[in-house]
């Protein structure tokens, strides 16, 4: 198990750019696979991106395609979400979450993460 807890959330003007930071307990991080997902009010959690455990690869929702870039920092364990072009749709409470990573696999679903932060708020005004 791993315990994460997210920073960077804010208020950001639409076209503005934000950086999210996860940070992992544990001496294991580097065999976890980790992703980003977010809820808005009245929605579903959605998935964002993820990264492999070792950073080799990465996938992203088409929502955020182009305008996201996720790495890690394994030595320092750290995950971050840069964020650019920033959308008002992209208002959402951001997660952070964490699985051990079995195969060389994208988990893009949030059943298959058990290890998740509280959350960090990210607002973007038009």
């Amino acid at each position: 198990q791993v315990q994460l807890v997210e920073s960077g959330g804010g208020l950001v003007q639409a076209g503005g750019s934000l950086r999210l930071s996860c940070a992992a307990s544990g001496r294991t991080f580097s065999s976890y696979a980790v992703g980003w997902f977010r809820r808005a009010p009245g929605k579903d959690r959605e998935f964002v991106a993820t990264i492999l455990k070792d950073g080799a690869g990465t996938y992203y929702a088409d929502s955020v395609e182009g305008r996201f870039t996720i790495s890690r920092d394994n030595a320092k364990n750290t995950v971050r979400l840069q964020m650019t072009s920033l959308k008002p749709e992209d208002t959402a409470v951001y997660y952070c979450a964490a699985r051990l990573e079995t195969h060389n696999y994208y988990y893009t679903s949030a059943s298959h993460y058990d290890n998740w932060g509280q959350g960090t708020q990210v607002t973007v005004s038009s």
